[in-house]
């Protein structure tokens, strides 16, 4: 991932916490100041140094930057007054809150993004910056957005949790989205053919299949697992399956999936046990199941908490944005051209017979 997709993902870290405001333009705002935010000057001066932010990230990225008095510039530079205007919401809530982002975490979400996106090589996330025109000072001021973004949120969302009940309804509800399955080997000795028999989709001759050349040789290598030979290896020289031969027969499967005679005994096996030959349409398997059965409650308990923890986090978190919107209405003013445009007003829709 580049450099200025990780920053704006970042900034977006900010922006996706609260919605723009609007209004007009305020003759009291001082010159040089685009807009205040209940008492807090941002100045023009930092809303360029954004945009020429933008500006490198963009031409490295082989985007054209719009020019100064065109639309697509015009909504640039508004998205960017947002942002500024948003941030500073931000940062008296934090104070709020008790809340002050250090050097420390601003070099915490910066360590982690040269350890995930640049395998913790210092040396190459700074070439990447260079690339595209940025200094590590520069893109510091965008990871303070996502520190800060981060400390709101778990702050904000310490002391939500999810009970017992909550996770067992979900699973309930969502069943199909949980199906069982279950990692197993098997080997499969296919059924052999005359190979002179010759049939068509319309022709109704039926080509003798021969069962009993693959039931011999399934049998033998059944007598060679259950005298401790190695599954593995008599998959890789003798199964018939090209899906799964050079993994030693190993495959996940669904309950469902495959057919009834495989699925019947693949998961009524206990781990670790291995089948008699199975007959099915394709030959004869021998079929070891290498996990337990997933998909029952108790296997999906911790997925689903931490995915239900996770939303009634966003939840809690989206209810806070509301309200902090709220509490800033009235408390920005725009500078002359700065502010954002008003929405159109919605009709409201009629019903009719």
């Amino acid at each position: 991932m580049s450099v200025l997709r990780v920053t704006l993902a970042a900034i977006g870290a900010a922006l996706a916490l609260v919605a723009a405001g609007c209004g007009g333009g305020d003759e009291s705002v001082p010159d040089g100041v685009i807009a205040v935010v209940n008492g807090t000057e941002i100045t023009k001066a930092e809303l360029d140094e954004w945009l020429d932010f933008a500006q490198k990230g963009m031409e490295a990225s082989g985007q054209k930057f719009p020019k100064v008095g065109t639309p697509e510039y015009q909504s640039l530079r508004a998205q960017w007054v947002s942002f500024l205007v948003q941030r500073e919401e931000l940062e008296q809530k934090a104070e709020d809150l008790g809340i002050e982002i250090t050097e420390k975490d601003v070099d915490k979400v910066e360590q982690d993004l040269i350890d995930k996106q640049y395998g913790g090589k210092l040396a190459e996330y700074e070439k990447a910056l260079k690339q595209q025109g940025f200094t590590r000072a520069d893109y510091r001021k965008a990871l303070y957005g996502s520190a800060l973004s981060s400390k709101i949120f778990e702050e904000v969302t310490k002391d939500v949790q999810v009970n017992e009940k909550d996770i067992l309804d979900y699973y309930t509800q969502n069943q199909a989205q949980y199906p069982e399955s279950r990692d197993v080997r098997h080997i499969l000795i296919q059924v052999n053919v005359d190979p002179n028999c010759k049939s068509t989709p319309t022709s109704t001759k039926v080509c003798k299949v021969d069962y009993d050349a693959s039931k011999v040789k399934a049998d033998e290598l059944y007598a060679q697992l259950e005298a401790g030979a190695k599954f593995a290896a008599l998959a890789k020289a003798n199964s018939a399956d090209p899906g799964s031969k050079d993994q030693g027969g190993k495959l996940t499967i669904q309950r469902g999936q495959t057919v009834p005679e495989f699925d019947k005994i693949a998961f009524e096996l206990d781990r670790d046990e291995i089948s008699k030959p199975v007959k099915t349409q394709y030959g004869y398997h021998i079929i070891q199941p290498l996990s337990a059965v997933r998909g029952d409650f108790e296997s999906y308990r911790a997925v689903i908490r931490t995915a239900l923890l996770q939303q009634v986090r966003n939840d809690k978190l989206n209810a806070w944005v509301e309200d902090m919107t709220k509490e800033y209405e009235g408390k920005v003013s725009y500078a002359e051209g700065y502010a954002p445009p008003e929405l159109p007003e919605v009709p409201p829709t009629t019903a009719t017979e």
